[in-house]
Order: structure tokens, then C-alpha cells, then sequence
């Protein structure tokens, strides 16, 4: 069986492109907003912040999740999530040497 394409580009190169993938849809960016303004929250507390049906909320969460973007403990029969800081750190440097090597590049 042959390689993955995945499997010709780096680890933190597969990271990156996991996490942007998962900030691509314009639902998944509120979430992180209003999980950013409450500093917490439950589930059923997105649900009524968002136009989107449960169940959707339910899934955009699960990609949040499964990119590193947000975690999230059991409490009852709840959900409690919040912002991941560590994978936000990832991409906080990604995009600190993006800039950094951008800053005296002379280009097109």
C-alpha cells in the first residue's frame, strides 16, 4: 500500500493544516469568539448564541475538538469547553515566523 499524501510533508506541517482546516468555516470561528468573550460555557449555551441547529453545533464542536482548538470535561450531563491554549500557541509561532520572515522580504 502507498503512502498517505500526508505522509510527505512534516509533523507540524499535518498540525497546521489540521487546525486551519477546522477554523474554515465561518461557525467554527463564532464558537471560538464567543468561548473566547465567556471565558467557559456548556454546550447548550453555544446552541442559543449561534442561528445553527443542535446537532450542527454538536459536530462543529467535535471538529474544534478533534483539531486541538478546544477541549472540553464532563459535568453532569453536560459538556463544559474551552480554548486550548497550547494549540493556540502552535499557531501563535507559526504565524510569528511567518511574520518575522516576511518583514524585510522584498517581493513581487
Amino acid at each position: 500500500m502507498g503512502a498517505t499524501k500526508t505522509d510527505h510533508f512534516t509533523e507540524q506541517q499535518n498540525k497546521i493544516a489540521i487546525i486551519a482546516k477546522a477554523l474554515g468555516h465561518p461557525a467554527r470561528i463564532a464558537i471560538i469568539e464567543y468561548l473566547l468573550k465567556v471565558n467557559t460555557c456548556i454546550c447548550g449555551d453555544i446552541v442559543n448564541e449561534l442561528p445553527l441547529a443542535q446537532a450542527t453545533v454538536s459536530q462543529h464542536l467535535k471538529e474544534l475538538k478533534n483539531a486541538g482548538l478546544i477541549k472540553g470535561n464532563i459535568e453532569g450531563t453536560a459538556i463544559c469547553y474551552c480554548i486550548d491554549e497550547n494549540t493556540f500557541g502552535i499557531l501563535k509561532d507559526y504565524f510569528s515566523n511567518i511574520i518575522q520572515a516576511t518583514t524585510n522580504q522584498k517581493c513581487c
